[in-house]
């Protein structure tokens, strides 16, 4: 079943506990602080469920047709329609919504296909994840998902009563015959506040003996004693669409997770108690490399805005005709086209995950991953560059158009040969909002965080490297070429003189 927007919306009124600082928001569709961001995700919806797009972004099966995320893929074409999915996705939200559903939901489409690692008796649950995908599949789900601990969480004992546990780091504090109760609070849950369902587990590694944190599990967003405090809404202090095009309509929110006695029933739970496990499922499925394969595209997405919004700016300045800018042009560009290849790449080298499902190439997902944390900074400096002092030059904010005699001034003074004064202000304002206002920040601050600290990110990219036939090409280089004639080494010229030496 695919939803529509207006489903969609109606399933957030569903009496989830969303805070922003003091205050409890009854309803995130209608209130100042939620309401534009989660009609932008409505939208997404409502592209998946038209007829006209159902080729590249919905799939059949089973009788009922389900969004692309959920596609288990079987082959190349396969993870060709899966990319073309997040990308018309990506595109519509200019890359702007790193948590859109199908980041999440490809996370677990990814463990569907390797679900053997979750057999581990009494800690792994292979049943309940593959009846979890199947139900959050037919119900075209939205599932954001909170991974990591508070940061200064308080250590504690693994075999501490739960009586003493003072930690704030999400736990399970008891169980029984119907199921956990989870206590504590987790982070981040980006897109929480628009989310149906979250899961809950650990791609952080935990210390060994952190068992109690070692539990993955998926909650309903509106369950007993499950609350989510948001960050500032970007949303809400935008005074308007014009003067702030990004903030006002695709602030996807990040919440801390706090749970407060939550009960989760068994058949939610996929791991407990075991911390490799917690984090294997990740790793030893395609899991994480599914769910970051979205990222890449993600990033693509809005570096295509970038590049393009830096193309406007030079020719709206005059001075894309000036060698030294369109250096810089092609050197933006020489970007845009590196992450498209770093993703082409990792479709065209797929490879094998198990039971003939694929999965795309580790290697160059992680090596795109950590490209997009090494660069974001910089691309948006390059631009800001760019922009100059053009953006203080605007009015303050599109007021101006209301008083006749300065908007006649600003008309005036402000058009060039090719532009409105209006259009140049419209310009900049996006610019500003994209890579310079709060909203900005938090993008430079997420882009190089949102898959981990980057020294996570790179331990991937060790962690798979295939060092020993690095280290064999070193080798087999050395092996081709010898001393040069007639010269005697040290270590020669030491076996001569212990072979003349006379014996004791």
């Amino acid at each position: 079943m695919l939803r529509t927007g207006a489903n969609y919306l109606r399933s957030l009124r569903d009496g989830r506990k969303i805070y922003l600082g003091g205050q409890l928001v009854d309803d995130v569709t209608s209130h100042p602080a939620f309401r534009n961001s989660a009609q932008s995700f409505a939208r997404l919806f409502d592209l998946k469920s038209d007829p006209a797009h159902s080729a590249f972004l919905s799939f059949s099966e089973d009788g009922q047709r389900h969004s692309f995320y959920f596609k288990q893929p079987r082959s190349r074409e396969d993870l060709e329609f899966r990319m073309a999915g997040h990308k018309a996705w990506a595109d519509a939200s200019y890359g702007l919504f790193g948590r859109s559903p199908d980041h999440v939901g490809s996370f677990i489409t990814g463990m569907t296909c390797r679900p053997e690692v979750f057999d581990i008796p009494n800690h792994g649950f292979r049943k309940n994840l593959l009846d979890y995908y199947t139900y959050v599949r037919d119900n075209d789900l939205y599932v954001s998902y909170a991974t990591h601990p508070p940061q200064g969480a308080r250590n504690y004992s693994s075999d501490a009563s739960s009586s003493f546990f003072k930690s704030p780091a999400l736990h399970v504090s008891s169980t029984d015959g119907e199921g956990i109760t989870l206590h504590g609070m987790k982070t981040l849950a980006t897109g929480g506040a628009f989310c149906d369902e979250i899961w809950i587990g650990n791609l952080t590694p935990l210390a060994p003996d952190r068992i109690k944190e070692a539990v993955t599990c998926a909650v309903p967003a509106n369950a007993p004693g499950l609350s989510l405090w948001s960050r500032r809404s970007m949303e809400q202090a935008a005074p308007n669409g014009f003067d702030y095009p990004l903030s006002s309509r695709f602030d996807e929110s990040d919440c801390m997770l706090v749970c407060d006695n939550v009960k989760v029933p068994w058949s939610r739970v996929f791991t407990i108690e075991n911390v490799d496990l917690s984090r294997a499922i990740y790793m030893e499925t395609g899991g994480h490399y599914f769910g970051n394969h979205q990222s890449n595209v993600r990033f693509w997405a809005k570096l295509q805005l970038i590049v393009g919004l830096a193309n406007k700016i030079a020719k709206s300045a005059g001075v894309r005709g000036i060698p030294a800018v369109q250096e810089t042009l092609g050197r933006l560009a020489a970007m845009e086209a590196t992450i498209a290849g770093l993703i082409a790449g990792q479709i065209a080298d797929h490879e094998q995950v198990g039971d003939g499902y694929v999965v795309v190439n580790k290697r160059y997902m992680y090596a795109a991953l950590s490209w997009c944390q090494d660069n974001y900074g910089l691309i948006c400096a390059t631009v800001r560059e760019l922009m100059g002092g053009a953006i203080f030059q605007m009015p303050a904010d599109i007021s101006i158009v209301e008083n006749d005699s300065m908007n006649s001034l600003f008309e005036t003074y402000w058009s060039t040969e090719h532009e409105s004064a209006l259009d140049r202000m419209k310009l900049y304002k996006l610019a500003w909002d994209l890579l310079a206002s709060e909203f900005g920040a938090r993008h430079v601050q997420y882009e190089n965080f949102y898959a981990g600290p980057p020294f996570l990110v790179r331990a991937h990219s060790m962690r798979l490297a295939p060092w020993a036939s690095l280290d064999h090409t070193v080798d087999k280089l050395m092996a081709s070429y010898d001393l040069p004639a007639n010269t005697t080494s040290t270590h020669q010229t030491s076996q001569k003189i212990q072979a003349a030496a006379p014996a004791e």
